[in-house]
């Protein structure tokens, strides 16, 4: 195969960024909700393949940063909040 035939059978990097490009673009962005839903089931661990692939091609890091930090955030006051309770009723 000369150098021009291999070529043309491959799309180049630009090509194939501009097909990803537009593929994000048709699909709605995440609602809040399912950022959760998805925040919740990653942290109990039965996150389904079907939901992580959808969450990695609609979903942004930052807003799963800011759940996952938020999340953690509640959890920790629940807790503590949990032991001071207990404590105070065995004391």
């Amino acid at each position: 195969m000369r150098d021009e035939e291999k070529n043309s059978a491959k799309p180049n990097s630009e090509e194939q960024t501009a097909d990803v490009g537009n593929v994000d673009e048709e699909l709605p962005p995440l609602t809040l909700w399912q950022m959760i839903g998805s925040a919740l089931s990653a942290a109990a661990g039965v996150q389904s393949s079907k939901n992580r692939e959808r969450d990695f091609a609609r979903g942004k890091a930052s807003h799963f940063i800011i759940i996952g930090v938020g999340f953690t955030a509640i959890f920790v006051l629940i807790m503590a909040t949990l032991v001071r309770f207990i404590l105070s009723q065995v004391t």
